[in-house]
């Protein structure tokens, strides 16, 4: 694993289970690269939805949207059809106006490690604009999950 980028940042973390299937894999049974892309963004849901931070959730009650603006995959190894996994997700608190999450991908069957990765994503406001500061009901949120 490499040094982290924010060594004393508070952190949560959040697993959920994967499994491969037949749609996911090439004529070869690998699982297609762009699919992984897929399998981070189900763990960004199954993390939002277990910590309150849904992105229909943020976006009706709040009016942000948070998209994507760095994905970086660091691919270590290869899933095969029907193969299970565990994605680890871990939300980095950070003083920016971004959400960053880490991710390692593990298979199940002999604990290989598969990927890992970062993203950012920012918030928008309904007018699509950028918000340079973080939005009040995150900063709630953080007190809540990150104290």
């Amino acid at each position: 694993m490499k040094k982290r980028k924010y060594p004393n940042a508070k952190r949560i973390s959040f697993e959920t289970k994967i499994k491969i299937r037949f749609s996911e894999v090439d004529s070869m049974g690998i699982v297609w690269h762009g699919n992984y892309v897929k399998y981070l963004e189900d763990g960004r849901e199954a993390f939002g939805k277990e910590y309150g931070l849904s992105y229909m959730g943020v976006y009706n009650n709040y009016g942000y949207m948070i998209p994507m603006v760095k994905l970086d995959i660091n691919y270590k190894n290869q899933l095969f059809y029907e193969d299970e996994a565990v994605l680890k997700i871990t939300l980095i608190d950070n003083p920016a106006a971004k959400i960053c999450f880490e991710y390692e991908l593990i298979r199940k069957s002999d604990n290989i490690l598969i990927l890992t990765a970062e993203t950012i994503q920012v918030f928008m406001n309904k007018n699509r604009q950028l918000e340079l500061n973080i939005p009040e009901f995150f900063d709630e949120w953080k007190e809540k999950y990150l104290n």
